[in-house]
This record gives C-alpha cells, sequence and structure tokens, in this order.
C-alpha cells in the first residue's frame, strides 16, 4: 500500500488554495449583467437600478449613490480645482475636464465621424457635427417652435423674439441683432469720407465686442 505523506497533502492543498486565490473574481449585477471585479464596485453600481442615495451635499441637499460623486459635486461649492493643466496651468473640478483640455494642445482628436471621417478632440463637438449629416435638430424655439440643429443657432434666433442686439456698432452706436448684419452696417461708414474707423482689436470700444 501507497501511503502518502501529510506533508506532501499538505503542500497539495496549498498549491490548490492558492490557484483559487490567484484566480480572477467577477461579481455580476442581475439587472444589465455588468460584470465588476470588486463586490464593493457591484454595491455601488447596484444603486443605478435601486435609486438609492446615501450620500448627501450640506450645501444644496442634492444627493448622490457613492462618495465619489458627492466629492466631485462639492467642489461646485467649495470652488476647488485641483487639475492643472501642465502646459496653460488652467485648473479643472474633474479630472475628465482636464484630460479633454489636454488635446488642445496635445491635437489629439479621438472622436472620428462615421459619415465623413472628419475628427475632432471633444465628444461634444462630434456629436454637433453630426447633425450636418443625420439632419437632428435638438433645440426647439419655445416661441414660435422652430427647431435648430445648434444650441448657439437657437440663442441667436431667440433674438428676433427679444430683441436684444449685443453688437453695437462704434461709429454711429447702431445695435444690431447678428454680427453679421453689423459687418455689412459697417461697410456703409467704410464709404464715407466723414467717418475714419480706426478700429483696435484690443480696445473696449470694439464693435465686435458686445457692451
Amino acid at each position: 500500500i501507497h501511503m502518502t505523506s501529510h506533508s506532501a497533502i499538505a503542500s497539495s492543498n496549498v498549491d490548490s488554495h492558492s490557484k483559487v486565490q490567484s484566480e480572477p473574481k467577477s461579481f455580476s449585477c442581475g439587472e444589465c449583467y455588468k460584470i465588476f471585479n470588486r463586490k464593493t464596485n457591484l454595491n455601488i453600481h447596484m444603486r443605478t437600478h435601486t435609486g438609492i442615495k446615501p450620500f448627501g451635499c450640506d450645501v444644496c441637499d442634492q444627493r448622490f449613490n457613492s462618495k465619489t460623486s458627492q466629492n466631485r459635486h462639492m467642489r461646485i461649492h467649495t470652488g476647488e480645482k485641483p487639475f492643472v493643466c501642465s502646459f496653460c496651468e488652467q485648473s479643472f473640478r474633474q479630472k475628465s475636464n482636464l484630460n479633454s483640455h489636454l488635446r488642445v494642445h496635445t491635437g489629439e482628436k479621438l472622436f472620428v465621424c462615421n459619415f465623413c471621417g472628419q475628427s475632432f478632440s471633444q465628444k461634444a463637438s462630434l456629436t454637433s457635427h453630426t447633425r450636418i449629416h443625420t439632419g437632428q435638430k435638438p433645440f426647439i424655439c419655445d416661441v414660435c417652435g422652430k427647431r435648430f440643429g445648434h444650441k448657439i443657432t437657437l440663442n441667436r434666433h431667440n433674438r428676433i423674439h427679444t430683441g436684444h442686439k449685443p453688437f453695437r456698432c462704434g461709429a454711429c452706436g447702431k445695435r444690431f441683432t447678428h454680427n453679421t448684419t453689423l459687418k455689412r452696417h459697417m461697410e456703409t461708414h467704410a464709404g464715407r469720407n466723414s467717418f475714419s474707423l480706426n478700429i483696435n482689436i484690443h480696445s473696449s470700444s470694439n464693435p465686435l465686442f458686445p457692451q
């Protein structure tokens, strides 16, 4: 009869235990089947399904499902901007905002249009550009119901209803709703000898900068 020594059995058990310990564990969400490598991460994720928000802001009473989200939110009230650009020293509240800003300096363009191949450094720029191809117009005028593909275009349109004229002529003081209209107006002065339009682009009186 072959007898196995106690030391051999113990060694085998240790090897088996170590193998189990070294195998990566995964925790799956029962709602969306997303996989996590830590139970704590799964617990935090589950709050997105349950709606539980145990962390509250002491300033505005807004609530959050994780401590990290609460800390990030608090910077709005404290003004803290711990993430600093190494190129221009501009600071940001969130690391993601810094990473997005850095592409301005590096020229990196990660976001590519599936229609025409044009690339962009910001996801928002790609989203805005894509509407040229899809024809989507998500921004609606509350007054007349007209739709626009970009927020800035809606803002310009709204001046028709509000009467707001932010662009002022430095020669005669006349105000205009749009910058393009001001430029056309300036040409009428340029043809008159009685007006000397010496515009300094760094001056606060520059008509291209609303007052």
